[in-house]
């Protein structure tokens, strides 16, 4: 039996926009994107209620601005209200995104809510056990803090003020897709005498320590651009007499960033490549049960490339694949079409010849596998896009790592299609 059980979230971010809504969305689909960050959080209020715990912790970034909207603390503060009506406690501590100088409406917290200020504190889950398990807990007083918040968390032996959960917003190891707030590595949690970390800040649901002590991040729990794809969700953990923490991974996101990559090889006719597409929208829906967000890729060699590569066709299939697709319940909004398709060239073939046409084929992978190579590039690139002719037009056009390499593949392409007369090697 469990001796203890509460659900870990952070990173909330109520109110937040979603990158990629267009302002050709249809309103159906621009009101669910507004509404997603408050219904996820509804969903972890109703997972609490549901699974009957005894605490929630949110680990930061409740909010996604300093100055957070009036509706975004009112939400939060009805979630909190319905647990405390039942006896669910909360802790709450604040991070680099809603720190405690920023604006806040007065408004009375619900007397089972525990939030933590800027000094590390511990509060019992149960004030009348408390030496059941008790919750340490740090707020940062402004965004830029940068010190290592950990080594502030008091170091105690095993046996003192029974399970400990430090409830703290940083980044753990040196995540590199984080900012270094409140940096610190896994010995300084390790060496804390904490059993369970409840750590917010990174947005991808990870287990840096599976115990002794357990240090975790569940995720933001509704992704809001590309590049927080997939499921997203809440941590239900439940502590056995021993003291040994067991985490669920629980979806609570009601709409899913998904990428699509459709290989047009073999797909001789434009039919077949709208069908294909289709049938992976139709794919994707059916397996996220519920709506997506979606960017598609067109990848491969094939006949239906020149097709591809026409000035309008991308925008067509966009909004046809949006057109079919936006109306169901749930729906499919995609809001990015990127072709990097080729021309059906032998490349294999290309390789093997000891010519001027092979030499191009090996510089282009010589290039995809070198960084440096890479960066140089992305620099030439740099200094084109901010001349003083071209900075108005493709200041905002400088390609990601991602697009460099999707440009590169296309560039190959089409010197080996016209070199090779685009009928194979």
């Amino acid at each position: 039996m469990p001796t203890l059980r509460f659900v870990h979230a952070a990173d909330l971010h109520l109110d937040s926009p979603f990158a990629g809504m267009r302002a050709d969305a249809p309103d159906h689909v621009a009101a669910a994107l507004r509404e997603a960050t408050f219904r996820a959080y509804n969903n972890i209020i109703e997972l609490c209620l549901d699974e009957r715990v005894d605490a929630l912790l949110v680990a930061g970034d409740v909010y996604d601005g300093a100055d957070r909207s009036l509706r975004a603390q009112l939400k939060f503060l009805e979630g909190l209200e319905r647990l405390d009506r039942v006896g669910i406690r909360s802790f709450v501590c604040h991070g680099n995104h809603d720190p405690l100088n920023g604006w806040e409406a007065r408004l009375d917290l619900p007397s089972g809510c525990v939030r933590f200020e800027d000094k590390v504190e511990a509060a019992p889950m149960f004030p009348d056990d408390p030496d059941r398990a008790c919750v340490y807990g740090y707020s940062y007083p402004r965004r830029d803090v940068k010190r290592n918040l950990a080594r502030l968390f008091p170091r105690q032996g095993p046996d003192s003020r029974g399970f400990r959960i430090g409830l703290l917003h940083a980044n753990v190891g040196g995540n590199p897709n984080h900012e270094a707030y409140g940096a610190c590595s896994l010995a300084d949690l390790e060496e804390a005498g904490i059993d369970y970390w409840a750590l917010g800040h990174v947005h991808t649901r990870d287990v840096p320590k599976a115990e002794g002590p357990v240090i975790a991040y569940p995720g933001n729990p509704q992704g809001r651009h590309p590049n927080e794809a997939g499921c997203r969700g809440v941590y239900l953990v439940e502590v056995d007499e021993a003291g040994s923490p067991r985490l669920e991974f629980r979806p609570v996101d009601v709409i899913r960033w998904q990428h699509m990559d459709l290989d047009i090889t073999g797909l001789v006719t434009e039919q077949a490549v709208l069908d294909g597409i289709i049938d992976l929208a139709e794919s994707v829906l059916h397996n996220e049960g519920r709506s997506v967000v979606s960017r598609l890729a067109l990848t491969g060699r094939g006949a239906a490339h020149p097709w591809l590569q026409q000035a309008d066709t991308a925008q067509e299939i966009l909004d046809l694949l949006n057109e079919t697709m936006a109306d169901r319940e749930p729906w499919l909004w995609c809001e990015r079409i990127q072709v990097r398709t080729a021309s059906p060239v032998d490349r294999p073939q290309v390789l093997r010849r000891e010519d001027f046409i092979g030499d191009l084929a090996r510089l282009a992978d010589e290039l995809r596998q070198d960084p440096d190579a890479l960066a140089d590039l992305q620099q030439e690139l740099l200094t084109l896009y901010g001349s003083t002719g071209a900075r108005k037009y493709l200041k905002d056009l400088i390609p990601t790592e991602e697009e460099l390499l999707a440009l590169l593949d296309t560039a190959e392409a089409e010197c080996l299609a016209a070199l090779t007369g685009d009928r194979g090697a």
